[in-house]
C-alpha cells in the first residue's frame, strides 16, 4: 500500500503514528508512515522506536493489505500477538461504524481476543464520551533546567536497605507498570530510575531514564513509568520526581519529551500545571 501525504496529512489531528505512538510535530511526515508499512511483519524495530527498550522483537505490526486509504479518510489496522492478541484500527479522518466493523472482521480473521479502534481529536476539540482518553503532551527543553534533584535520587545510589524497599513499592503499583519495571531493573536492561523516600522506604519513583534520537535527528527524552504511593500523595513528591526527571533529560541534551496521560488523572493535572503543550487526544474504544 502506497500512502499519499496530500491525502493523509490533512486528517492527522494528532502527531501519532501506528505502532510508534506520539511523535514530535516537526518530525511528522510521510516517511514515518511509509516506514511502519515497510517493516510490517518483520519484527524489526525502526531505529527511532522507543519500544526497543523492552524487547528484541517488535510485536505490533501493520496489516498492509487491510489499509483503507482515500482522500477523505485513512484506516490503518495493526496486529499484536501479545497476550491473547489484539487488532487495532487507527482512524485518521471522519469516524464511521465501518471502522469498527473492519476491526471486528480482522480480529476474527486473526483469531485475536480483542478488537478496538483508536480515534484522534485536536487539542481544542472535545474527545468523545465513553472511551478511554489520553492527552498527548509535549515538553520542550528550550530553556536551561535546574539540575538540582533535591530529595530525589537514583535508586542505585540509595543505601542498600532502602534500595531493597523498591520491590514492595513496585508490587503495590503493579497496575502502573512498576512490577514490570522492577524486573527490567533486576535484569540490568534499562537506564536509571529516580526515587523519593520517606522513613527509609521508597514511596515514589520515575523511570527508566533514557534518551533516543528521533527520525528528524532531535534528542527525545523517553517516557517513564511514574507513580507515588497513595498515602504519600499530596506532599509534593510527584512534582519533585517530575522536575528531577526533566533536569536529568536537560543535562543530557534532550530537546523534548512526549507523554500520554490519562485525561483528568494526577499525571495529567501535573503536566498541565507544569506548562506542557497539549497536542490533542487519543481515544480507545474496545469492541
Amino acid at each position: 500500500m502506497r500512502l499519499k501525504w496530500d491525502w493523509l496529512q490533512p486528517v492527522v489531528a494528532v502527531p501519532y503514528v501506528p505502532t510508534i505512538g506520539p511523535v514530535h510535530p516537526d518530525a511528522l511526515d510521510l516517511g514515518l508512515f511509509a516506514d511502519i508499512v515497510r517493516v510490517a511483519g518483520t519484527g524489526t524495530f525502526l531505529p527511532y522506536d522507543k519500544d526497543q527498550r523492552w524487547s528484541e522483537y517488535k510485536d505490533e505490526t501493520v496489516l498492509p493489505d487491510a489499509i483503507e486509504h482515500t482522500s477523505v479518510r485513512t484506516l490503518i489496522p495493526t496486529l499484536t500477538r501479545r497476550g491473547h492478541g489484539t487488532v487495532t484500527v487507527y482512524i485518521y479522518g471522519p469516524v464511521h461504524g465501518d471502522a469498527a466493523d473492519l476491526a471486528a472482521k480482522l480480529a476474527a480473521d486473526h483469531a485475536t481476543a480483542t478488537a478496538r479502534v483508536i480515534t484522534f481529536r485536536g487539542p481544542n476539540d472535545q474527545p468523545p464520551a465513553g472511551t478511554a482518553v489520553t492527552r498527548v503532551q509535549l515538553r520542550e527543553f528550550g530553556q536551561a533546567q535546574s539540575d538540582k534533584e533535591g530529595s530525589v535520587q537514583p535508586v542505585h545510589g540509595l543505601p542498600v536497605p532502602v534500595q531493597a524497599t523498591f520491590a514492595a513499592f513496585a508490587q503495590r503499583l503493579t497496575s502502573d507498570g512498576f512490577a514490570f519495571l522492577h524486573h527490567q531493573m533486576q535484569a540490568g536492561t534499562v537506564g536509571p530510575v529516580l526515587a523519593v523516600t520517606d522513613a527509609g522506604r521508597v514511596v515514589g519513583a520515575i523511570g527508566p531514564m533514557g534518551t533516543m534520537t528521533d527520525s528528524a535527528g532531535a534528542i527525545r527524552l523517553l517516557p517513564q513509568y511514574f507513580g507515588v504511593l497513595p498515602e504519600h500523595r499530596g506532599r509534593g513528591h510527584g512534582r519533585a520526581l517530575w522536575r528531577a526527571a526533566m533536569a536529568w533529560g536537560a543535562a543530557r541534551g534532550a530537546d523534548y519529551q512526549l507523554l500520554q496521560t490519562e485525561t483528568g488523572g494526577p499525571s495529567d493535572r501535573l503536566c498541565q500545571s507544569e506548562g506542557l503543550r497539549s497536542l490533542g487526544f487519543a481515544s480507545v474504544t474496545k469492541l
